[in-house]
């Protein structure tokens, strides 16, 4: 699949990214993922071993983008939401006669 990431052009295969991505370790994941084989990388890490760039002239969504239509799981992080459920304040017992 012909795809441009940061202005160039690059001719990408599924199974090309496999074989691009086999023996790579996974950096931590903070953000946005692609899950490939029964990894989980970042997406920056992918587009940097791919296309052969530096982190920094590539956006995430063209990766997102890529990856997507070549097949693969990308996730990312949900954004905003409500704020996590706080227990209630339970009230103190009344003490007898007062």
């Amino acid at each position: 699949m012909r795809c441009v990431i940061a202005r160039f052009p690059f001719d990408l295969t599924r199974d090309g990214v496999l074989e691009s991505m086999r023996g790579v370790k996974p950096e931590p994941v903070t953000d946005d993922l692609v899950i490939v084989g029964r990894r989980r990388y970042p997406a920056k890490q992918v587009g940097q071993v791919i296309t052969g760039q530096d982190r920094r002239d590539f956006s995430t969504a063209e990766i997102l983008r890529a990856m997507t239509r070549l097949g693969f799981t990308c996730r990312t992080p949900p954004t905003g939401g409500p704020a996590p459920a706080t227990p209630l304040a339970r009230k103190a017992p009344a003490t007898p006669g007062t």
